[in-house]
Formats: C-alpha cells, structure tokens, sequence
C-alpha cells in the first residue's frame, strides 16, 4: 500500500512541477549549471525535466517495474 501512496505523491509532484515551473522559477531564480550546460532558458527546461523524471519515476515505483529493473542492473551487487 505504501508503494501505491509514494508513486502517486511522485506523480502529482511531477505534474504540479510542470504546471507552476514559472512560479517555481520565480521563487529560486536561475540555477546556474542549468543555464550553462542546457542554454538559455536552461532552468525552464531543467524543470520541465524534473517533472517528467518525477512522473515517470512515480509511475514506475507504483507498478513495481523500478524495483525490478533496480534489481535486474544492480542484484548481483547486493
């Protein structure tokens, strides 16, 4: 059950990031290896980035299928 409320938390913080990264911004201002390694603009599009990580990593952590890729890549480490 945890796993279901951690996923989803990561997907509404993905989609909360995308829709208010210009307030976002506004709040930090510009991250400076954002605006030197992705352009002008760069914190904009780090942010749009973040959220759809978040998002994506959400959805993954509900499905199980970061676990078992995590495991696949690193089981033999462990």
């Amino acid at each position: 059950m945890n796993r279901y409320v951690l996923g989803f938390a990561a997907m509404i913080a993905g989609i909360l990031l995308m829709v208010y990264r210009n307030k976002i911004k506004d709040l930090t201002g510009n991250i400076g290896f954002a605006e030197q390694y992705l352009g002008v603009g760069g914190t904009w599009t780090f942010y749009a980035l973040l959220g759809i990580a978040s998002f994506i990593f959400g959805l993954m952590w509900m499905t199980g299928s970061f676990q078992t890729a995590f495991e696949g890549m690193f089981g033999n480490f462990f």
